[in-house]
């Protein structure tokens, strides 16, 4: 007896735009609306919680370096290797590649449903792009192999041990053509809403990390986790192989028959999207509804409704799903890729400013971004779960729920990354004795780390407020260098402000210069929306912005003092650590609906209907029941009413 196969709640196609141009079709958009921010919420909280996994992961990574290896000359050198693996992830995975590939599949997706497009879209994609990419890798790997000298030499001139530093980076090379074919993976199966695999591919990672530094450190020293990046390369690959074949091996990109009708009630097309229209027996393949507001493919005929009414004329917006198929564009590629690499580059001036300094701050440096950016990367996931639908809201013209999308993700990312800011401020030396304080790393180590990690989360806002506007403008699949100078500018501020504060402030001056410059990107990003990406509203945007900073920094403020009360000498740092995040956490949750921050009060009130029990008595202990009876008919003149018949059972009774 075999079992249906169990499948993920990521599996489940997140709809688009509903439909006001068929008739009857009002009751079904709304209740798909509904459903469609259920599956939304569903797949943040699913990428939410794997990203979490995959974070405490990548602590426990960060834990073992510092145990094993300390915050020396021997991980400073490992630490400018690992340049190579941050670069591809974020120029392959998160970022660049994403940025361009996601609008592709969408688009591709888009003409899927709409059917005038001979053969599969998302196939010929895939054999079109595929192969050149992955040749593309592997020569960029193989450039990293032969320049490794050249590189730790450029990256950090003043490293003590160079010769370790090469051997590293080419340990870690690999990982240009493993991210790049997970990157890829994760692109395709994001647009087909599909965020499971792409959600999980950092626990992969992570573990391979860990388990080759625990297996061959002791023989292979720091060298051990350079050859962890690589097998945990790989394993992100394999990861999402499996999920990508199940959606490549459908020509008509669909589930079987059983799964789609559990999973859209309404007799909504998997790829119609919830807000389209009930398809009907008489409907055929040129007047199907698609995700226009049921605009037809091709044509500004008047839709007709499903009782043969006319409908009101459906809009004319251009959609980019109307062009003609185009291959992949090399300047797309290379504004997204350029953006990417731009961004990073912060840390190549970070660690080239900081090689000049004492031994371990290379190393202060890393261990500070990495739990301060925790917060900005949980803030994000739900960017990343609704890039896809604004691409294919773009894809089909309809910029208003697209505007909608973007000006709602930008402030409940803001408010998210704002009290995790706080709690970073309020407890960042409780955080870093309680992570990373144990064999080589000195209490002297912790102290240096704290004061950068405070110094860093400065710049948080400005962090995600650059990843999540950076999405909207290239969701339209097209080049666009705006972004690329918004970068270049806010580079060029980090590297002045970083060489000038270098030498009263040391490593905290970087970490300021570092804050200042993301802050400068993301100033000239918002300013920037318009006709170059989603036209948001500006004035909303800033106002949304603005209104959590004065919350967190009261919530940052009782937070410290709560965690500096408790901290003693014989005093875990896990009690401190807990009581000022609760009182950061208190303090935002009680001042953000009182200002007005944007989401604060929905999510309140969604707490305190899930605390509230399921029965609950009534006042004065009476229940109120509301039972409705059917109203007597009306009986023409002349009739007389009919005697009920009484059952047998009712004579039997007697």
């Amino acid at each position: 007896m075999t079992t249906p196969p169990v499948h993920a709640p990521d599996e489940a196609a997140v709809p688009a735009a509903r439909s006001a141009d068929v008739p009857g079709a009002d009751a079904g958009a709304d209740a798909g609306e509904r459903s469609s921010r259920g599956l939304l919420a569903r797949a943040a909280l699913l990428t939410a919680v794997l990203s979490v996994a995959g974070s405490v992961l990548g602590l426990a990574r960060d834990q073992a370096l510092a145990r094993l290896f300390g915050a020396g000359r021997e991980t400073d050198a490992f630490l400018v290797a690992w340049t190579v693996p941050e670069f591809a992830a974020t120029l392959l995975i998160e970022d660049g590649l994403a940025f361009a590939l996601v609008p592709m599949f969408s688009l591709a997706l888009a003409r899927r449903a709409q059917g005038t497009v001979p053969g599969d879209p998302v196939r010929a994609l895939v054999a079109a792009t595929l192969p050149r990419l992955t040749l593309a890798f592997a020569a960029a790997g193989a450039l990293v192999v032969a320049a490794a000298p050249v590189l730790v030499r450029a990256l950090a001139p003043g490293l003590p041990d160079h010769a370790l530093a090469v051997d590293c980076t080419r340990l870690t090379a690999t990982c240009v053509v493993s991210f790049g074919l997970a990157g890829y993976c994760s692109a395709a199966l994001r647009a087909h809403r599909r965020f499971l695999a792409p959600a999980a591919i950092y626990c992969a990672y992570n573990t391979g990390i860990i388990t080759a530094m625990f297996v061959l450190g002791g023989r292979w020293g720091v060298r051990a986790a350079a050859v962890g990046v690589a097998v945990g390369g790989l394993l992100m690959v394999a990861a999402q192989l499996p999920s990508l074949a199940g959606q490549l091996r459908h020509p008509d990109g669909r589930p079987d028959r059983r799964r789609l009708r559990s999973r859209f009630p309404f007799g909504f097309r998997r790829d119609e999207g919830a807000g389209a229209a009930p398809r009907t027996s008489t409907a055929t393949a040129t007047d199907a509804p698609t995700l226009s507001a049921g605009a037809t493919a091709g044509t500004n005929a008047p839709h007709r409704g499903t009782a043969g009414q006319e409908a009101p004329a459906p809009r004319t917006t251009p959609r980019a799903a109307d062009t003609p198929a185009r291959p992949l564009a090399l300047a797309l590629l290379g504004t997204v890729l350029l953006f990417a690499l731009c961004r990073q580059s912060q840390v190549l001036i970070e660690r080239f400013l900081a090689s000049g300094l004492p031994s371990g701050a290379i190393s202060h440096l890393n261990y500070a971004q990495k739990v301060a950016q925790i917060p900005m990367t949980l803030s994000l996931m739900l960017c990343t779960v609704t890039f896809p639908v604004v691409a294919r809201a773009v894809a089909d013209g309809d910029t208003e729920r697209a505007r909608a999308r973007v000006e709602r993700d930008v402030a409940l990312a803001a408010g998210l990354v704002l009290l995790g800011t706080a709690t970073v401020v309020a407890c960042a030396p409780q955080m870093v004795q309680l992570l990373f304080q144990r064999g080589a790393f000195t209490a002297a180590d912790t102290a240096a780390t704290a004061g950068v990690m405070r110094v860093y989360a400065l710049g948080l806002l400005g962090q995600t407020v650059v990843g999540a506007l950076a999405r909207c403008y290239f969701s339209a699949g097209r080049a666009n260098w705006y972004p690329l100078g918004a970068m270049a500018v806010g580079i060029a501020a980090t590297a002045g402000a970083g060489a000038w504060a270098v030498g009263p402030w040391g490593v905290s001056g970087i970490a300021a210069a570092n804050a200042a410059g993301i802050t400068v990107t993301a100033a000239l990003l918002v300013a920037g929306t318009g006709p170059r990406s989603v036209p948001v509203r500006v004035r909303r945007v800033l106002g949304d912005l603005a209104r959590p900073v004065p919350v967190a920094v009261a919530a940052a403020v009782a937070g410290a003092l709560v965690a500096d009360r408790l901290a003693a000498p014989g005093v875990s740092p896990a009690v401190p650590l807990a009581a000022g995040a609760a009182a950061v956490v208190g303090v935002f949750a009680v001042l953000a609906p009182v200002l007005g921050v944007r989401g604060a009060v929905p999510a309140v009130e969604s707490v305190r209907r899930s605390l509230r029990p399921v029965t609950r008595r009534l006042p004065h202990g009476r229940i109120s029941l509301r039972i409705r009876f059917p109203l007597p008919r009306r009986l023409p003149p002349g009739a007389r009413p009919r005697r009920p018949r009484k059952s047998r059972g009712s004579r039997g009774s007697r």
